[in-house]
């Protein structure tokens, strides 16, 4: 039997943002079809299947959609067919499944999106360390603990 994820939306007038909740996924599909079905299946840590479709409120551009794997989540962006702004992520008016969330921290106002700059499909804590150096050292700014020692008498006296 399969499970569902957690999958939280944001969306902008081209795109809708869908973050799958799904550490250390494997076995990743993704399928958007132009009517507005989105797919997704993959396989969890322990090797639980986890799979779910929605019928996406728009038509969608499937060869413009994007997925981005990170080490927590799954990132996906759908482009829109048509630039708007969707009354609900789902064509169905009923209660979306308890597994679907609004994503706060990138939602966009209508009003907002056009003071917005970045891109909410690109999350720092989901990029993956590639082991290169980039010159700067990790013990920037740290003290040492005889400097912590010094600090800490002077804070005494």
């Amino acid at each position: 039997m399969s499970r569902h994820p957690e999958v939280l939306w944001a969306q902008r007038t081209d795109k809708v943002y869908l973050t799958i909740a799904l550490p250390d996924a494997k076995d990743i599909s993704v399928k958007c079809e132009p009517q507005g079905l989105f797919s997704f299946s993959a396989v969890g840590v322990q090797g639980a299947p986890f799979v779910f479709s929605i019928e996406l409120y728009g038509k969608i551009v499937p060869e413009a959609c994007k997925t981005n794997v990170g080490l927590r989540n799954i990132l996906c962006s759908v482009q829109k067919a048509e630039k708007g702004w969707w009354q609900r992520l789902q064509k169905s008016e009923e209660k979306p499944a308890p597994y679907l969330k609004v994503d706060w921290n990138k939602w966009c106002d209508e009003d907002e999106e056009e003071s917005t700059d970045s891109d909410p499909a690109y999350d720092e804590d989901d990029v993956v360390y590639t082991g290169e150096h980039d010159g700067s050292s990790d013990d920037e700014g740290m003290l040492y603990l005889p400097d912590l020692e010094k600090a800490r008498g002077a804070i005494k006296d």
